[in-house]
């Protein structure tokens, strides 16, 4: 994952999830092309002549919503983009983390930078320097059905309202600005609109989810081939020729992971006539982390194919003789909805073959070392409770798969008749990536914690041995109970920084 590696990004119409995480996450700084700045500048040169034409167009001209038909004046223009930020602002509960913020504010940028909204250049300045300087909005992330509510509060900034994170402090908009080098603006004729609707938050937060979730699943490669490692499996279930007459590009793939990261491993040769077969949660990795990658790999492409979007309504078509305010729903979310509820259940299954492992390990009848991994059991409880905490993550992600969009609850009375929940989809997707990297980290813990028990003069695999060498510099070995909090946290940051990747591809070359 080469995100943290990307200083600048050139927005050009086009970037990929690196780029976006590097941006939201790494604090990537942001610039526009020569040809961003034309898209926007033309697209924005039409909705003013189409005003001073004196043209009806939803958004522009009108109201909102169910409110289409009420026309609205052009010294009423300004007023009425104030009011659809105060008036959509209505978000509650905990706020948005900055990343996701930062990517939010991205998406508008990306949204914008097609060249078909109609906003300034000007107003897309003050994101683009907000992202830059560190101004991020307060957005509470409660009560959004797809678009709106999280957005009008980042907009609120925009116009001196609402509060601002910066440098490390929430203030009022007006005072973070000030403090930055920065005026408040007026928006002008359809930006309000812009700036609150489309599929922006539902991309930033299912962008952001998905990058973790792809990043766990080949971490899950190698964790899972630590497992079958020091728990005596055999890698006769990884061999080739079995992937071959099921031809699952992602199944082979994972095969190939496991079998490059124990190929040098003294322990797996010695152990893989050891039994005849293994329990499903060992010999079974490559179909299911394989069937996993690939929906999380669908996802990808709908996620990239959105963030180079437009998704704002109307949009401001300029080809034909005079160009065209065309009213229709790309803000509708059901693309990315539909992926990153499939990317939840993907995830979950991931996990919960993750924690049957983790529950192998610390058996003391299934594994063959101590009963939870402890010298003394009994007197020690040693590893027994990670697996609490397992158990307890994975009944929350069950729960979360639940798909957010086979719901839909008429909004904007009824001219929102049917509403495709995306948003609901991505923020517990955003949940589930985090419960997974737990429940990964409490198994590499369970794994590392084994190797004392391992037949010293059998060597582990060069990967696995640079994995247990980086753990070991911040991670004692337990010989009694100690306090296991901080190494969870320690080893979740481990998978969750890309480090855990990088530390085995440095020996084996690249996994897949």
């Amino acid at each position: 994952m080469k995100a943290r590696y990307i200083n600048k990004v050139i927005l050009d119409g086009k970037i990929g999830i690196e780029e976006l995480v590097a941006i939201a996450r790494y604090g990537a700084k942001v610039e526009f092309s020569e040809a961003y700045m034309a898209r926007v500048n033309k697209s924005r040169g039409l909705v003013e002549r189409w005003i001073e034409e004196g043209r009806v167009m939803y958004g522009i001209t009108t109201g909102f919503g169910a409110l289409c038909t009420q026309v609205i004046t052009a010294d009423e223009t300004a007023q009425l983009q104030r009011n659809i930020v105060l008036s959509h602002s209505t978000s509650v509960g905990e706020p948005m983390t900055v990343e996701e913020v930062r990517a939010t504010m991205l998406m508008v940028l990306q949204n914008v930078g097609q060249g078909y909204c109609g906003a300034r250049l000007e107003t897309m300045e003050m994101y683009r320097q907000f992202l830059n300087a560190g101004i991020t909005p307060f957005a509470p992330k409660e009560g959004s059905v797809g678009y709106l509510s999280p957005e009008a509060h980042m907009a609120l900034v925009l116009i001196g309202e609402g509060k601002a994170y910066y440098e490390g402090q929430l203030l009022p908009a007006k005072e973070a600005l000030q403090k930055a080098g920065l005026e408040p603006t007026v928006l002008s004729s359809k930006e309000g609109l812009v700036l609150v609707s489309g599929t922006t938050s539902v991309t930033a937060l299912g962008a952001l989810a998905l990058y973790d979730m792809l990043n766990a699943s080949v971490s899950a490669d190698i964790i899972g081939a630590m497992t079958l490692e020091v728990l005596k499996g055999t890698t006769k279930a990884f061999d080739d020729r079995l992937m071959s007459v099921r031809p699952h590009e992602d199944q082979r793939q994972t095969a190939s992971n496991v079998r490059c990261i124990l190929e040098d491993s003294e322990m797996a040769k010695h152990y893989k006539s050891y039994r005849l077969q293994d329990a499903l949660s060992i010999r079974c990795i490559p179909q299911l982390h394989g069937a996993a990658k690939k929906t999380l790999k669908d996802a990808l492409k709908t996620i990239e194919i959105e963030i180079n979007s437009c998704c704002d309504n109307p949009i401001i078509w300029h080809e034909g003789d005079d160009g065209e305010a065309m009213s229709g729903c790309n803000a509708d979310s059901s693309y990315v909805g539909l992926e990153m509820d499939s990317a939840c259940i993907a995830a979950t299954m991931i996990a919960k073959m993750s924690e049957r492992r983790n529950n192998r390990l610390v058996d003391g009848s299934l594994s063959e070392y101590p009963w939870f991994l402890i010298k003394k059991p009994g007197l020690n409880s040693g590893l027994m409770i990670p697996q609490y905490t397992q158990a307890g993550l994975l009944n929350d992600m069950k729960i979360l798969s639940h798909p957010a969009t086979v719901d839909g609850i008429p909004t904007c009375g009824n001219q929102e008749d049917y509403v495709a929940m995306g948003y609901n989809a991505s923020k517990k997707a955003r949940q589930i990536a985090e419960k997974l990297e737990y429940i990964l980290a409490i198994e590499l813990l369970s794994v590392y914690q084994a190797h004392q028990f391992v037949e010293q003069e059998l060597l582990p695999g060069s990967a696995t041995k640079a994995v247990l060498d980086e753990i070991r510099r911040t991670v004692p070995i337990m010989e009694e109970d100690l306090y296991l909090y901080p190494h969870i946290n320690t080893l979740r940051e481990l998978l969750h920084s890309g480090s855990l990747i990088v530390l085995v591809e440095e020996k084996i070359g690249r996994l897949v």
